[in-house]
């Protein structure tokens, strides 16, 4: 999908609508912008849609506390 689109004050650049609803961009959300040559790629960065595992601080509190223990060092 091509489209000429042109730098605004500041040198802003506004995204389509019709291409940020294709590519389900919201206010807010970040792009990483990338120079090639002469040209410039946007690429929306994407949250993970699943993280490999998930566990919560006092998880990670009690493994720190079993890991301390186990070394012999109080806390």
């Amino acid at each position: 999908m091509n489209r000429i689109i042109k730098i605004g004050k500041k040198y802003a650049i506004y995204i389509p609508k019709d291409i940020a609803n294709t590519l389900n961009l919201k206010e807010g959300d970040k792009l990483v912008l990338v120079v090639k040559d002469d040209r410039i790629e946007l690429i929306p960065v994407r949250k993970p849609s699943k993280y490999w595992a998930e566990i919560s601080p006092e998880e990670v509190e009690e493994v720190g506390e079993e890991i301390s223990r186990s070394l012999g060092i109080n806390s």
